[in-house]
């Protein structure tokens, strides 16, 4: 695929399951990478298997998004431990859905905090060091309902639109010091979550979805492994949508 051998990458969200198949597809490029995440022992779990499989370097760096001050300390633990963050992924993210004229302030907030605000404060961590080596990659996950929305999830769809504006400013920004900041915003992804829907439910989302499937959680790694690598380098400020079409932007 792309090599990413000398490289180094942090990952939040990675004891999910797109950010664990994030983690296998930088890993298997030959990167070097830091997992972050709430659960210490998937996080343990998925580094022995990155180890067994690529003999790579995989460090623990548990982290919960919402304690503003571990936040801020992410980036320089990344950069202690593996010398530097060439690529930052923010994956992490939840949901708190709820009809609009329902919806608690604190679940907009919650969203907001974890979704849009850790992402921002993580990137200006990372710039500030990717700007003096002049290089950096970092890949924002949002989602297809930032672009055309979704019931239910006002905060969440507010938060990965936000990501997706977030990106594109910052890309501008850094774009002469050989930093690029893309997004990729996937549909519907086979998970946990996804699995335990009703059938009903199903075959409407799949009624919507020109390839008839939903996505698979290394197709978006793929997609990541890609934006990460040397070779995306004339690209910035885009979102790639990973959807089997049900979006066509």
């Amino acid at each position: 695929m792309f090599s990413l051998e000398s490289y180094t990458a942090i990952i939040t969200g990675a004891t999910g399951g797109i950010g664990q198949a994030i983690a296998h597809a930088l890993a298997s490029q030959g990167a070097r990478v830091a997992l972050s995440g709430t659960r210490q022992a998937v996080l343990q779990e998925l580094a022995n298997q990155l180890k067994s499989l690529y003999a790579c370097e995989a460090i623990l760096l548990p982290c919960s998004l919402t304690e503003v001050e571990a936040l801020e300390s992410l980036i320089p633990q990344a950069e202690k431990a593996m010398g530097k963050v060439d690529i930052l992924v923010n994956n992490a993210g939840i949901t708190r859905d709820g009809l609009a004229m329902r919806l608690k302030d604190e679940d907009w907030q919650q969203v907001l905090d974890i979704n849009l605000t850790a992402c921002f404060r993580l990137c200006r961590a990372a710039v500030k060091t990717m700007m003096k080596r002049r290089y950096g990659r970092i890949i924002n996950i949002s989602s297809v309902v930032g672009t055309v929305g979704n019931p239910g999830q006002a905060n969440y769809c507010a938060s990965k639109a936000g990501m997706v504006g977030l990106s594109k400013a910052l890309a501008y920004e850094v774009a002469s010091r050989g930093i690029t900041v893309n997004c990729i915003a996937p549909g519907f992804i086979e998970s946990d979550m996804t699995a335990v829907l009703a059938d009903p439910v199903k075959e409407k989302i799949l009624s919507g979805i020109p390839i008839g499937r939903m996505g698979k959680p290394q197709e978006i790694a793929t997609a990541v492994a890609y934006l990460a690598s040397t070779e995306s380098g004339y690209i910035t400020g885009q979102t790639l949508h990973v959807n089997g079409g049900m979006a066509m932007i």
